[in-house]
């Protein structure tokens, strides 16, 4: 790999920053390694990651614990049927200039205007609410009145969902879907870890979160995600994955059984560029095989769309990934 303009020096500390920042999460999270590892992945690869999960499995304790390590703004925004997009990007109000008596209207930034975003609950809002979260995750800008705002980057959208309780509910479309790099499943903690979260949560003892890396640090480790080298057969190989989701494309009799849409190229990108800091993540500037394969899930899971008879038999995206990962191996030397 070639660090341009960066030393040797200032990439392991930025390595070392984020293992310190895993590990700062780990103080108060217990298990959910996989989970930890993929909310990191996306913030290095600079995208939004959705995360879903019944209740009780500290989705927005992780999330409130990741802003504390980090020398940013956070804010939270507790999504409800009555929301409205103002209430996210801002609104204008009318004030008097005290020297001139003139009124003049002056926007008022909402809590969009922050690093990292809990987006909590985001399907319990209307999709007019939820699309004006559109142009702010995908341009890092807001419009109001007319007027572009920038979004101060790095700039970070985690929202959650909870799958088992649809009434009042509006499920994300799926273009929206598309906005969010990452799609994570949170489950349910082993035995063992569920003793020590019922340990550690029922006592007096709670863990100090020390601030281990701020917003300039992070920016240069996204900027460094993607200087990690990539082999062209391994790029290859994510190009024939996704196409292979396509029914009608696909040579699997597997796909054009159970699928009604596969993913786009904007799944093949998401996978490239995750994977290359998932390899910069492990201390690594060059992606393999395993690191593909880490992140092939959580890519692909909302952009692969089952159709009726796959919901009726409970076929799901994580299936077709699965049997596509096993199926399509990576052809040396292209």
């Amino acid at each position: 790999m070639n660090v341009s303009a960066t030393t040797e020096k200032s990439v392991q500390d930025l390595i070392e920053r984020l293992r310190a920042l895993k590990a700062e999460i780990s103080k108060v999270i217990v298990g959910q390694d996989d989970v930890i590892d993929q909310m990191l992945i996306s913030f290095l690869a600079g995208g939004h990651a959705l995360l879903e999960g019944v209740p009780g499995l500290a989705k927005t304790l992780m999330i409130r614990t990741l802003s504390e390590a980090i020398d940013l703004k956070f804010r939270r925004i507790q999504f409800t049927p009555d929301l409205m997009p103002s209430d996210i990007i801002g609104t204008e109000v009318l004030e008097e200039d005290h020297t001139t008596g003139k009124r003049i209207f002056k926007f008022i930034h909402g809590p969009i205007f922050a690093n990292i975003i809990l987006a909590d609950e985001i399907n319990r809002t209307s999709p007019k609410t939820q699309s004006a979260l559109l142009e702010a995750m995908q341009e890092f800008e807001v419009t109001y009145a007319g007027i572009s705002y920038k979004l101060e980057k790095p700039f970070f959208i985690l929202a959650t969902q909870n799958p088992i309780e649809q009434s009042g509910t509006f499920p994300l479309p799926e273009a929206q879907l598309d906005r969010f790099l990452f799609y994570i499943k949170v489950n349910y903690p082993t035995a063992e870890e569920e003793i020590s979260v019922l340990e550690n949560t029922t006592g007096k003892k709670r863990s100090e979160i020390k601030k281990v890396i701020d917003g300039s640090q992070l920016l240069a480790a996204q900027s460094l995600v993607r200087e990690v080298h990539i082999n062209r057969d391994l790029i290859a190989w994510v190009s024939r994955l996704v196409r292979a989701t396509r029914p009608g494309d696909s040579e699997s009799s597997f796909v054009n059984e159970w699928v009604r849409w596969g993913a786009g190229p904007r799944a093949g990108q998401a996978m490239i560029l995750t994977a290359k800091a998932s390899a910069l993540l492990r201390g690594n500037f060059s992606v393999l095989e395993e690191d593909i394969e880490k992140v092939a899930y959580p890519v692909l899971r909302h952009r692969i769309l089952m159709n009726f008879k796959a919901e009726a038999e409970g076929v799901t995206a994580n299936e077709v990934t699965q049997h596509l990962l096993e199926k399509i191996r990576i052809k040396k030397n292209i």
